[in-house]
């Protein structure tokens, strides 16, 4: 396989459930999950599903999708909508973003957890990631020096898994970072190692960040109320 056609757009979707939703029967709550589940298992493409009730109040969910196209996500998306399920749920942010090969090739970190297989962590902390002009204007070798730092450091946390997307010219951030982690405290520990070397001074804007705890699709859509 080509390293083109390893390739994929990554949807980071994220939903508000209407309050309607809770008045609904237990029965015909867990039918409609059903249905949900029913249609991402058969929909083609990578997913993953998150919860994220109770830790923002702008978000109660998420659905990260992993595709080659985005026409794929497109289809995928209007079919939840057709659900009755998709009936009570409003999209809340949605970021799109894709993978390509890093620039700083020397020991960059090429996890892509989602995309490799392996097993989901508790967590991830989506990250939407834009630097400043000035980054770009710097030569190549001397952001090479810098983000070698930045390697180094995150090197310390073996077990926060990255997967790093990227949205130029396709969405209004730079990078798209999803970490994935088992205890939040260690994703936190890493930020603040992170914010004391010197890339984060080019740093432009690196907010919202995002906690999602994994959750199966029946459990998820049936603890919303």
């Amino acid at each position: 396989m080509s390293e083109k056609d390893e390739q994929y757009y990554f949807s980071f979707s994220f939903f508000k459930v209407d309050p309607k939703w809770r008045w609904m029967a237990d029965l015909a709550k867990e039918e409609s999950a059903k249905e949900v589940e029913n249609i991402l298992n058969n929909s083609k493409i990578m997913f993953r599903t998150y919860s994220n009730l109770g830790l923002r109040d702008d978000t109660d969910f998420l659905f990260w999708f992993a595709a080659k196209t985005v026409e794929e996500i497109q289809l995928v998306t209007e079919k939840l909508y057709k659900t009755v399920f998709g009936k009570y749920i409003i999209p809340s942010m949605t970021y799109l973003s894709c993978t390509r090969p890093s620039i700083y090739v020397q020991g960059a970190r090429k996890e892509h957890g989602f995309l490799t297989g392996m097993e989901p962590k508790k967590h991830v902390v989506v990250y939407p990631f834009t630097k400043t002009r000035e980054w770009y204007l710097l030569d190549k070798e001397k952001r090479q020096v810098i983000m070698d730092e930045h390697i180094e450091v995150s090197k310390k946390y073996p077990q926060v898994v990255l997967n790093t997307t990227y949205s130029f010219g396709i969405h209004d951030e730079d990078f798209m970072l999803a970490f994935e982690v088992d205890d939040i405290r260690d994703f936190q520990d890493l930020i603040m190692d992170l914010r004391e070397t010197e890339v984060s001074k080019y740093v432009k804007n690196d907010v919202p960040m995002i906690v999602c705890v994994k959750k199966d699709i029946v459990p998820l859509i049936t603890s919303l109320g």
